[in-house]
């Protein structure tokens, strides 16, 4: 596949809604994602509310998660009607996923591994991507025979997030992962993890040669990132974000795409963190039950 740009938006539970993701998508996203749904949940019922894909969206890659082939068979069926990418979570670190043996546990067993590219590849023509960690933890760091049983399955793409299961959200990525995964591989990889800024992009392309760049929680807070990362790399310097410009073009979304009050404050509360009176704001916030009242009170917050 080709896509407008090498940078995309990562999935993010509780984050990625639609106006979200076209918001990210006007912005310069090259690919976005779905939040991650249970495979198992959506064999059973096709309307899962996270399969929200809209008509106007493309590319989109829809991430699932699980370990019941037959589920992840029925899984993969439904949302290659309307994605560009299937996507598959072998990452996720959250206690009960893991405690359910999806996520970072699928690293522990290659040879489920192997069961599960193999039926996702055989059960669509839409590109396959998998995302993976580094391994469950210090002592058990098998990324590179991880990746390379996904690569010889059938798999696309391989995102590569480094760092172990065990890890969670502390410490540093091991961007030297990232690098000797894509050494290995002949397929694209997707360098994911520690991008907080516009360099960030630039330095992690250099040093682990990575096809790709996602970002995550640097997008949730400044979705206008994917524009500045156009710009710096390209000459070397970008414009400020503007708060109150990103907040508007995402209630225009929301207005279109209709996603819950708990998606839309989320955002306007990320959108408007660190800005003068943000902490008052964000108390008045949680206690308005419309988006009319919303945009209402942003409107008396940016006057």
């Amino acid at each position: 596949m080709r896509f407008k740009s090498k940078v995309f938006l990562a999935p993010m539970a509780e984050v990625n809604d639609p106006a979200f993701r076209i918001l990210c998508s006007k912005y310069g996203a090259g690919l976005t994602w779905t939040e991650m749904i249970s495979s198992s949940a959506l064999a059973r019922n096709e309307k899962n509310k996270l399969f929200n894909v809209q008509k106007n969206e493309n590319p989109i890659a829809v991430q699932l998660m699980g370990n019941n082939l037959e589920d992840i068979s029925k899984a993969v069926k439904i949302v290659s009607k309307k994605a560009d990418v299937v996507d598959f979570n072998m990452g996720c670190p959250i206690h009960k996923i893991v405690n359910s043996g999806c996520g970072a546990a699928l690293l522990k067993d290659p040879e489920k591994v192997k069961q599960i590219v193999e039926t996702l590849v055989s059960s669509t023509k839409k590109p396959v991507s998998v995302k993976i960690r580094s391994g469950w933890d210090d002592k058990s760091i098998n990324i590179l025979q991880i990746a390379k049983i996904i690569e010889d399955n059938g798999a696309s793409m391989i995102i590569v997030h480094p760092k172990t299961r065990v890890q969670l959200k502390s410490g540093n990525p091991d961007w030297g992962l990232i690098k000797k995964v894509k050494e290995k591989l002949s397929i694209p990889v997707i360098g994911n993890g520690g991008i907080n800024k516009p360099e960030d992009v630039k330095k992690m392309f250099s040093e682990t040669e990575c096809d790709y760049v996602m970002i995550a929680r640097a997008a949730s807070k400044n979705p206008y990132i994917f524009t500045q990362v156009k710009q710096y790399l390209k000459n070397g310097g970008y414009e400020k974000e503007n708060p109150e410009k990103i907040v508007f073009d995402y209630l225009k979304l929301v207005k279109k795409y209709k996603p819950s009050l708990n998606y839309i404050k989320l955002h306007v509360t990320y959108f408007t963190k660190g800005l003068r009176g943000s902490n008052q704001f964000r108390t008045e916030l949680s206690k308005i039950k419309s988006l009319d009242e919303i945009e209402n009170k942003l409107n008396g917050f940016f006057k």
